[in-house]
């Protein structure tokens, strides 16, 4: 008899940055880490184009192909969520080593569930940093000159280009990237 689906309901947040940037998702619990990543990246809004790994207590888990050199490095395209996390405990995603956005992980609830379910963001608030904005004192820096334009932030502004909202959160549009991707990148 095949063991029953469960669901585990994340809450990421971005550590260092106030007011926080977080995100309420549901996972399969027997998603991969390395399936996980990607989920991560639709969630948040990064673009996937830096290293990453996660720390669940004393383990290091991430892209075993990219640095194989690492022996303390495990795969994590061979472990799943619900073997290192139980409800209510935590770890963390790192993503952009140069940046180090480092994302607190808080497993809320491990739910039943009768099917096997699709990844899917619940809640969220504020936008995702640009990429390559130089972490969280970079980001915080950005916030400030858009909220108060100097001659001595131009250049900052002019980086950024327009349109670009810190407060901005579409929860339709953010599910509609996971749902895009999940074909794409779960299947695998």
């Amino acid at each position: 008899m095949a063991k029953p689906a469960t669901v585990y309901q994340l809450k990421v947040t971005l550590e260092y940055i106030k007011p926080a940037i977080w995100r309420r998702l549901q996972v399969p619990g027997d998603i991969t880490l390395g399936k996980l990543h990607f989920v991560l990246q639709d969630a948040l809004g990064w673009e996937n184009s830096h290293l990453h790994h996660f720390l669940v207590g004393e383990r290091r888990i991430g892209m075993v192909d990219i640095d194989a050199s690492d022996d303390e490095l495990e795969d994590e395209d061979t472990v799943k969520l619900a073997s290192v996390a139980a409800e209510k405990s935590r770890f963390v995603y790192e993503y952009d080593f140069g940046d180090g956005w480092r994302h607190d992980i808080v497993v809320e609830k491990v739910l039943p569930g009768e099917t096997k379910p699709k990844p899917l963001c619940l809640e969220g608030e504020r936008a995702c940093p640009p990429e390559d904005c130089g972490g969280p004192p970079g980001y915080m820096d950005l916030v400030k000159a858009l909220k108060k334009p100097t001659k001595s932030n131009a250049d900052l502004r002019e980086w950024l280009g327009d349109g670009y909202d810190p407060e901005f959160f579409d929860l339709a549009s953010t599910n509609a990237a996971i749902r895009a991707n999940r074909t794409r990148r779960l299947s695998h």
